[in-house]
């Protein structure tokens, strides 16, 4: 039974009803682990793995993205509303285990994984009706991905934001390469490199969540956002400024990184990563000091093509942005820094790396440029 017959048919019975099963046949083909709800003119995605911490894996892409796309041709869904189950993560990842585990055995899944979750946050970049992700708890990764190409991120006082990709010898991808570059300054550059973390309401003072809304509010704002009818962008815009307004919890508390942007700004303005290495040792405070010591545990690899691709992404669209992580992610599912990054951090938790090449002057120029290097016929298509 197609959802127009079933709407049809169930017009004069009662809507919660009608939602109820319009959210059970969208979602039962994918067990749990993702809801797709048609709670009156909003579509409503629910990621429901919260012993995972909401991790996102192909099956969630794969039950997403159709979903997505009916939303948006479909004339009685006018906003589309994504959140996390389970009150810890919004969605704390990609399932890079299961990524690993697929490039160890020569497993499609490796290709797959990457392509498809790109596809994914190609049509939330480029899609036509509001789309609200509310951002409450952990925000990492793959669960970046499904929001900050969004036109609405709300974050909450629980929100954990970051991109601690370098630290498993991967890259900040979902599009890191183009939002992280549009940011104030060079702090994006500073967060992809370092790995920073920000906590609430520090989310949307750095531009990566639009409002700061607290946490027992949501429940209040999905209800409003559902109930506004065929909503025009400034609509939205209207009702969470509102809700924002109505947040006061940390507003006196000033920005976590206030007091650093303009080190950031001059230390992380060079050419190379060791040049950024360079200027922190010479500065010599205890904040570039710290700096220093972290981006010395991260992947020598991982910085220098994180580097690059935030260069090259800034001028980039969104969709050539992607095509080139993509090229990344197959170069980093070729080499050794992943594969082990994963183990020391993931899998067996000595946090202790052994990096190929071990230092940033072993990483050769060539490696770099091949990892950037068409794939030909097997590149991303959007």
């Amino acid at each position: 039974m197609s959802l127009t017959i079933l709407r049809t048919t169930l017009r004069l019975r009662s809507p919660y009803r009608l939602q109820r099963i319009q959210g059970h046949m969208m979602s039962s083909h994918v067990g749990s682990e993702v809801l797709l709800e048609t709670v009156g003119n909003a579509g409503v995605i629910t990621l429901n793995r919260p012993k995972a911490l909401n991790a996102l894996n192909i099956s969630m892409i794969r039950c997403m993205f159709p979903q997505l796309k009916k939303w948006e041709k479909d004339s009685e869904t006018d906003i589309v509303i994504i959140k996390g189950a389970g009150g810890k993560a919004f969605c704390a990842g990609g399932d890079i285990r299961a990524v690993t585990e697929a490039g160890k055995s020569g497993d499609s899944l490796a290709k797959d994984f990457f392509r498809e979750e790109y596809i994914l946050n190609n049509a939330i970049g480029t899609f036509q009706k509001p789309y609200v992700a509310l951002i409450d708890g952990i925000t990492m990764g793959g669960g970046v991905g499904l929001s900050v190409h969004g036109h609405f991120r709300v974050a909450t006082e629980k929100t954990l934001f970051a991109m601690p990709e370098t630290a498993i010898g991967l890259f900040p991808d979902v599009g890191g390469g183009y939002f992280l570059p549009r940011l104030q300054g060079k702090l994006g550059l500073f967060l992809a490199l370092t790995g920073f973390r920000l906590k609430g309401r520090d989310v949307q003072r750095a531009g990566v969540a639009t409002h700061f809304v607290e946490s027992q509010k949501l429940g209040a704002l999905q209800k409003e956002l559902v109930d506004l009818r065929s909503p025009s962008m400034s609509d939205v815009t209207k009702l969470l400024d509102s809700y924002q307004e109505q947040s006061t919890l940390d507003i006196e508390k000033p920005f976590v990184l206030q007091q650093h942007i303009e080190a950031i700004n001059r230390l992380f303005q060079a050419d190379s990563v060791e040049q950024i290495v360079e200027n922190l040792k010479n500065d010599g405070s205890p904040f570039a000091q710290k700096q220093a010591e972290t981006l010395a545990k991260m992947s020598p690899t991982s910085l220098k093509l994180t580097f690059r691709q935030l260069q090259a992404g800034a001028t980039m669209s969104l969709q050539e942005v992607l095509v080139m992580e993509y090229r990344l992610s197959q170069a980093c599912m070729r080499g050794h820094d992943f594969y082990e990054g994963v183990r020391a951090v993931l899998v067996d938790k000595d946090q202790s790396p052994k990096w190929k090449p071990s230092t940033l002057a072993g990483v050769s120029e060539q490696s770099v440029e091949e990892s950037f290097a068409s794939l030909e016929e097997r590149d991303l298509r959007l």
